[in-house]
C-alpha cells in the first residue's frame, strides 16, 4: 500500500506503483482541477506540489503530475489546486483574478500551484526568482502581462521578509490554508517503506523519459522505482572523487555547493537542462540510461571523466561512461543491474571547464548540438583534456582523437585547428528535425572553437581559426 497526504487527507492507494499521478487524481479521485495537457512535462497544466519531510518542516517541489509514479509518493504531501482552496481566495489566487492573469483558465491551476510553491520555499521572494520558478508553466493565450502583475502583487502582499518558519508565515499571510501547519505531524505517522531492487521487474527512475516515450506500456503491475530509493541519493567527496547518487534529481545536483565549488559556472550550465519541474524529477542515472545522443548531463559527465558504479545482486562493477554506449540506445547494462552512483575525479586547481549548447530556444529545449570540455594546463601546456560531443552521432561521443592530439601540446591556434579537424572525423551526424548533417558538423566545429576562445582568449588568434 502507498500512503500519503493528499491536500488535507490521508490517502491509502492500492493502484500499481507505476500509475501516473495525473491519472490517479483525475480518474480515481475525480480531482479535475489538475489539468491534462501535453502529458510530456512541457505545458505545466498538471503541476502539483510534492512535499517531503525534512526535520520538523517540509520542503516542497513543483512537479508535472503526468510524469510522477504513484509509488514515489509514499510518506509525502501532495498538493493540488483543490488543496489551496479555503473559505476565500488565497493571496495568489486573488492576485491572478484582480490582475487578469487567468486568461482562458486552462493553465491557471498550474500557475497558481507553482507560484504558491515558490512562496513556500523562499522567505525573501523577488520577481525574477518567482518567474524562474514558473519556468515549467506555459500560457497558450500568451497573456503573460497579467500573470506578471499577479506575481508582483503576490510578492507585495507577502511581507515578513526573512521569516524562519516559512510555512507558518504563509498560513498567516493567507497564501495557504491553515491545515498546512499540521502536515509535518501527520507525515511522521506514516511508516517508511524500505525500497529494494527486485529481479526481473522494470526499472523506472524519475519518469521524465519513460512516461513520455512509453506512456501506455509503462504502467506495470510492479516496478522498481529508483527515484524512491533514498539510499541512492546525495552527493559527497570521497578519496579524491565526487560521488553522485544515481537517484539524485538534477535540480539537487544543480544546487550542490560541493559541485559549484569545484566547477565554476555549474549552476548556469545545469540551468539549461529542462524546466524546474523536470529537473525536480529527472535523475542522474535516468539521463544516462535513456542514452539520448543529446543528453545534457551525460555530455557534461563525459568531459568530467565520469564512471558508472553498477550493481546486480552481489556483483558490482565500474564502467567508464565513455565505454557505456555500444550503439543507438544500446548500453553496457544487464537487465537486473542498476546504476548505484556516478563518480569522477576532483578537477585540479589547474583545470578549467566549459559547456556549450545550441538549441532553438536557449532554455527549455533539447540541444541540436552540445559539447563539454575539461582541460588541465601548466604553463600553457595541456596536461589532460576530455572533450564530449552530442547530437552528432548515434551515441554521446567522447572525442578520443582530438583529446589525444591535444594532450602534451602547447595551446595555440594551429593546435586547436588540428584538433578540431580530427574531431570532425570522429562524428557521423544525420539530418533530422534539429538540422542537417552539415549544419550540425558546422555547429560542433564552432562550439569546439568556443571552448578555447572562452577559456584561453589570450592564446587564440580568432581570425586564424579555420
Amino acid at each position: 500500500m502507498i500512503e500519503f497526504i493528499l491536500n488535507d487527507k490521508l490517502v491509502i492507494a492500492v493502484s500499481p506503483p507505476a500509475t501516473v499521478l495525473l491519472d490517479y487524481l483525475r480518474r480515481e479521485l475525480k480531482l479535475t482541477g489538475t489539468k491534462e495537457g501535453c502529458r510530456e512535462g512541457d505545458c505545466g497544466a498538471c503541476t502539483v506540489l510534492i512535499g517531503s519531510l525534512s526535520g520538523n518542516t517540509i520542503k516542497y517541489k513543483n512537479v508535472n503530475s503526468c510524469l510522477v509514479p504513484l509509488g514515489d509518493l509514499h510518506g509525502k504531501h501532495v498538493v493540488t489546486i483543490e488543496g489551496l482552496n479555503s473559505s476565500s481566495l488565497s493571496v495568489v489566487q486573488d492576485s491572478f483574478v484582480s490582475e487578469g492573469g487567468t486568461q482562458c483558465g486552462f493553465c491557471t491551476p498550474g500557475f497558481i500551484v507553482s507560484l504558491t510553491g515558490y512562496f513556500l520555499n523562499n522567505s525573501k521572494p523577488d520577481f525574477d526568482g518567482a518567474v524562474e520558478f514558473l519556468s515549467g508553466n506555459i500560457c497558450r493565450c500568451t497573456g503573460y502581462a497579467g500573470i506578471k502583475r499577479g506575481i508582483e502583487k503576490s510578492i507585495a502582499f507577502y511581507g515578513g521578509e526573512g521569516e524562519k518558519n516559512i510555512i507558518e508565515h504563509a498560513v498567516k499571510a493567507g497564501f495557504v490554508p491553515p491545515y498546512f501547519a499540521g502536515i509535518p505531524k501527520q507525515l511522521k505517522k506514516i511508516k517508511p517503506i524500505q525500497n529494494k531492487v527486485k529481479k526481473d521487474i522494470p526499472l523506472i527512475s524519475g519518469g521524465t523519459d519513460i512516461f513520455v516515450q512509453r506512456r501506455d506500456e509503462a504502467v506495470y503491475p510492479e516496478a522498481n522505482l529508483i527515484s524512491a530509493m533514498e539510499t541512492l541519493k546525495g552527493m559527497k567527496k570521497e578519496g579524491g572523487q565526487i560521488i553522485i547518487g544515481a537517484a539524485s534529481a538534477i535540480e539537487e545536483i544543480k544546487s550542490s555547493a560541493l559541485l559549484a565549488k569545484y566547477i565554476p559556472g555549474w549552476q548556469e550550465y545545469l540551468n539549461l537542462f529542462g524546466s524546474l519541474p523536470i529537473r525536480n524529477r529527472a535523475t542522474a542515472a535516468g539521463n544516462i540510461v535513456n542514452a539520448s545522443p543529446i543528453g545534457d548531463f551525460t555530455n557534461i559527465l563525459l568531459a568530467l571523466g565520469a564512471g558508472l558504479n553498477l550493481a546486480g545482486g552481489k556483483r558490482k562493477r565500474h564502467v567508464p561512461l565513455k565505454n557505456f554506449y555500444k550503439g543507438y540506445k544500446l548500453i553496457d547494462k544487464e537487465k537486473n543491474e542498476i546504476i548505484e552512483s556516478i563518480s569522477f575525479p576532483l578537477p585540479s586547481k589547474d583545470s578549467r571547464f566549459n559547456y556549450e549548447k545550441v538549441s532553438k530556444r536557449k532554455y527549455l529545449d533539447i540541444a541540436s548540438v552540445n559539447t563539454s570540455i575539461l582541460i588541465e594546463t601548466k604553463k600553457n601546456i595541456i596536461k589532460r583534456v576530455n572533450i564530449s560531443a552530442g547530437g552528432v552521432a548515434p551515441v554521446p561521443v567522447y572525442l578520443t582523437r582530438m583529446c589525444e592530439h591535444l594532450e602534451g601540446g602547447e595551446i595555440s591556434t594551429r593546435l586547436i585547428n588540428e584538433g578540431v579537424y580530427l574531431a570532425l572525423t570522429e562524428i557521423s551526424p544525420i539530418t533530422d528535425a534539429r538540422g542537417s548533417a552539415e549544419y550540425k558538423k558546422l555547429l560542433l566545429r564552432q562550439l569546439l572553437y568556443a571552448h578555447f576562445i572562452r577559456l584561453f582568449p589570450e592564446s587564440i588568434e580568432i581570425e586564424r581559426l579555420l
